[in-house]
């Protein structure tokens, strides 16, 4: 059941999505939805400063509020949220302080999943599914709620025609002919990571296999293990400079493919339109799978604590250790055969 509510009466935006670069980038439909059904309204995102860059060039975005979850005494951003006089609020992430924020905004209009208690933060709860959904799903589901039509569910990540053309000047120092597969060996938590000896020789087959030109990806804090993996390479990898968040979302956009964990890169890859393959273990692919149907991932099915969503385990990561280099190479070719290269 949906709560319709006075489209003319809505000026005054926020949604709130804390936290990483996947998640908010799962949420840009929902905005896109909002921006369509209150063409009028101003949308305020509300994010923390990781994933600034997923929202700050939006087109249905007007302005981007950030929170630094380090911040000893929040009162003072509370109460500039209250000053906003936001006529609606819309909670996608639903932890406590994004309630807190929520109730503190004191909107017209308060939606968001009452989840633990959090139930007093909103005026208008979200009904949670009792069947599984893909995340883009579960925030659309807020929309459905205050009776909004869903027309788009891609999500969306801005590409910089001047970080396009840097991208395409450094990939020239890369030479070769085959295609270009982007290969992210990390990850925020320790279980996502699949071994980076088992990339290296992933890496080496493609080389050797289709005569693919890899490209070693990385973030912040992560170019010794992007080192490590070119290192462990018998054949040559690339591994860029640094890059924003924004030229990394171009340099993926001009690969053939991205092979990766579950990590912020894979959704951005997903989101430019690149065949995107994810490894997965302890999350769940079927919630936050690289969304769409040009994408494929790959698990080790036959594990009782599969999807256990922990960070650390106790039982040295078995999802990770038993994905063989062959099961994911497999999934690749299945992933190459249902896509064509952009090449």
């Amino acid at each position: 059941m949906s709560l319709p509510i006075d489209q003319h009466s809505i000026r005054n935006i926020l949604v709130i999505k804390l936290r990483a670069v996947g998640d908010v980038l799962l949420s840009t439909p929902a905005v896109a939805n909002l921006h369509k059904y209150f063409p009028g309204a101003e949308i305020t995102f509300l994010t923390e400063p990781p994933a600034v860059e997923v929202v700050k060039s939006n087109p249905c975005v007007t302005d981007v509020l950030v929170f630094n979850p380090g911040e000893d005494n929040p009162l003072p951003f509370f109460y500039g949220l209250f000053k906003r006089r936001f006529d609606l609020v819309i909670d996608l992430f639903g932890n406590p302080r994004s309630a807190q924020m929520t109730f503190f905004s004191r909107a017209r209009y308060r939606v968001g999943f009452p989840f633990r208690g959090r139930g007093y933060a909103y005026n208008i709860k979200v009904p949670v599914r009792s069947e599984t959904v893909h995340n883009v799903e579960f925030n659309l589901d807020a929309l459905r709620c205050i009776g909004i039509e869903v027309s788009q569910t891609a999500p969306f990540f801005p590409i910089d025609a001047n970080a396009l053309a840097r991208m395409k000047t450094l990939l020239r120092q890369f030479g070769g002919e085959g295609p270009l597969i982007a290969v992210n060996p990390n990850g925020t938590w320790e279980t996502k990571r699949w071994d980076v000896e088992k990339f290296a020789e992933l890496a080496d087959r493609l080389v050797e296999k289709i005569n693919a030109r890899v490209l070693i990806v990385w973030g912040p804090g992560e170019y010794e293990v992007a080192r490590e993996f070119k290192n462990r390479m018998r054949h040559d990898g690339f591994v860029p400079p640094a890059t924003s968040l924004t030229e990394l979302g171009a340099l993926l956009r001009l690969c053939d493919y991205v092979i990766t964990n579950d990590t912020g890169p894979m959704h951005i890859a997903a989101a430019v339109g690149t065949p995107t393959l994810g490894i997965f273990g302890p999350t769940s692919p079927f919630l936050q799978g690289p969304y769409g149907d040009r994408h494929r991932w790959v698990r080790k099915d036959d594990l009782d604590c599969i999807a256990c969503n922990q960070t650390r385990c106790t039982i040295g990561t078995v999802c990770m250790k038993e994905l063989h280099v062959e099961n994911v190479f497999d999934a690749f070719k299945k992933l190459r055969a249902q896509t064509r290269s952009k090449r």
